[in-house]
């Protein structure tokens, strides 16, 4: 094999491992760099609904009332600098009883940060998650999905759980209520950690009223089909094995 032929193999192989990681970096079911919970398998009647990117108003308002209608619990991982420019908001949702997490301060793709820069995100949002809410739950979701191995290492010094997703909405594009509830029709098997958005990471006001209709609809229609919402934390109940040990403070 010539010179040239070697650099071109290597050259594909350093193509292939770099394309490789750059997946597996951002796949949310991907668990090589990291354990991460996404859910239970199709052998579980429960789904657990997940909103990203808020406190936002006035959408995170109108989606705690159709949860309060149907009796559902959700987790809502939530920007810190939202929570420190809509504290009522977010009191609001812990006061309804749903579980809270960390979902960074600015909402970067970590995957560009320094280790530095991980922890002064997770550590800031958690300050502004424990001055408006007070106690809440050990969960991290990174975001855009976007993780490597020092953000796992960062979490799991800090205490954090890292939870991902099964079934996405793509609700982030403002598509319409039916078109955001035929995406998690498509995907759910049961045992289901379903990413939906309140909000949008770039600037408060996004308009995720679609989100809150399509939220209505897929919780009637999973109810009807015998399935049961919970909130992460019950979800992973015996799930251990799979993910690192969590501990959910209470939130008052």
């Amino acid at each position: 094999m010539t010179s040239a032929m070697i650099g071109i193999v290597v050259t594909t192989a350093g193509i292939g491992i770099a394309t490789g990681l750059g997946y597996n970096a951002m796949a949310p079911r991907s668990q090589l760099f990291g354990r991460t919970f996404i859910g239970n398998g199709c052998n579980d009647r429960r789904l657990a609904l997940t909103f990203d990117d808020g406190p936002n108003d006035p959408h995170t308002t109108n989606l705690l009332e159709v949860l309060d209608r149907h009796g559902v619990k959700a987790t809502f991982f939530m920007i810190g600098r939202y929570v420190r420019e809509r504290p009522e908001i977010a009191a609001a949702v812990a006061r309804a009883g749903h579980v809270i997490g960390n979902h960074t301060f600015t909402h970067p793709n970590l995957i560009f940060c320094s280790r530095a820069q991980i922890r002064a995100q997770l550590e800031s949002c958690e300050h502004a998650l424990t001055d408006v809410v007070g106690e809440h739950s050990r969960l991290f979701r990174p975001p855009f999905g976007g993780r490597r191995p020092a953000v796992f290492e960062v979490a799991t010094e800090l205490g954090f759980s890292v939870i991902m997703w099964s079934v996405t909405s793509h609700d982030w594009r403002s598509d319409p209520a039916t078109r955001v509830e035929a995406q998690v029709l498509r995907q759910v098997r049961g045992g289901d950690l379903i990413l939906l958005h309140d909000g949008g990471h770039r600037s408060l006001g996004a308009d995720r009223s679609q989100t809150v209709k399509a939220t209505d609809a897929i919780i009637r229609r999973y109810h009807d089909q015998g399935f049961t919402f919970v909130a992460v934390p019950e979800m992973m109940e015996g799930k251990e094995a799979r993910s690192p040990k969590l501990e959910v403070r209470s939130q008052g």
